[in-house]
């Protein structure tokens, strides 16, 4: 079994390589998927296990205590392990927020280098929480001139990112070219009437039912993208309830990673996109197999 060590790691990343690596994992047979959620009040263990023919096998266990935060202590937590394809046998375990960090950005990253305009400049990050602070380094490899405005419920948090902090959610929205939710929000804080032409906007925080971070409207505006289908639709609050209310439908949804890329594409400079991260494991297995390919060829 390969032992990573984190901080190493990492040092061996980068963020183009990463989204060849999800490039690649994608045009693989699609990935088996099953999640297990258990939940006690506001917290959850969320147990993800994932299998791709000709890559391998990954189950990340993960526990999230929103509570956490008032202890100074990561609200989520966990641990994963990746097995080889042939055997079966555990072949690493690799760091839980390494692979959480690369994987949630590379995602999101992945759908902006598709969908956003290349001449994107400002870059809103609507909660200031890791996954926002992971957001900064990975648009900036794709956007070199980005320039980053942060908003968030709690003004020290914004502040303690050292970024420029919008006091009106509504005006940044409408002067950003990409909008990134990274929140924990079980109502929408984007509304779809303050969105211009033009704009991206990469959803990340919803991770189960009961999760909004933009409303219908919003939803109904935009060209409508997912990472996967089989991780979002039935699963995410942010396309359950639109779905159930008839808002959208299930053809309002272009395309997943697993389709035609041309299909996952933008259409025209005017258009609004959207896309879901919904961060599924088959997501996680990729994403620990470049880690651990990188490591093993260090």
């Amino acid at each position: 079994m390969t032992e990573i060590v984190p901080k190493e790691a990492e040092a061996l990343l980068d963020w183009p390589g990463h989204l060849a690596a999800l490039e690649a994992g994608h045009r693989l047979p699609r990935a088996g998927i099953k999640d297990l959620f258990l939940h006690r009040g506001a917290d959850t263990i969320l147990d993800r296990a994932a299998w791709i023919d000709g890559l391998g096998s990954l189950v990340k266990v993960a526990t999230v205590h929103p509570g956490n935060a008032t202890l100074g202590l990561p609200t989520i937590n966990g641990a994963v392990t990746l097995f080889d394809d042939v055997t079966g046998v555990l072949s690493a375990i690799v760091d839980f927020h390494l692979v959480t960090k690369w994987k949630t950005a590379g995602d999101s990253l992945l759908s902006a280098s598709r969908l956003a305009r290349k001449d994107s400049r400002n870059i809103l990050l609507v909660g200031a929480g890791t996954v926002a602070r992971s957001m900064v380094g990975a648009y900036s490899s794709l956007f070199p001139d980005a320039r980053f405005t942060v908003w968030s419920r709690s003004r020290v948090s914004a502040e303690a990112m050292g970024l420029p902090v919008a006091d009106n959610l509504e005006a940044a929205v409408k002067a950003a070219d990409i909008i990134c939710t990274a929140t924990m929000a079980t109502t929408p804080v984007v509304l779809g009437e303050w969105l211009q032409p033009g704009q991206h906007l990469d959803l990340i925080g919803a991770y189960k039912a009961g999760m909004r971070e933009v409303d219908d409207r919003a939803l109904q505006r935009a060209r409508l993208f997912v990472d996967s289908r089989d991780t979002t639709i039935g699963h995410i609050g942010e396309i359950m309830d639109p779905l159930a209310s008839g808002a959208i439908t299930e053809a309002d949804i272009l395309a997943d990673f697993y389709d035609d890329p041309a299909l996952y594409t933008r259409g025209s400079a005017e258009e609004i996109t959207i896309a879901k991260n919904g961060g599924g494991a088959h997501l996680d297995l990729m994403t620990a197999r470049f880690i651990a390919d990188r490591w093993l060829a260090r």
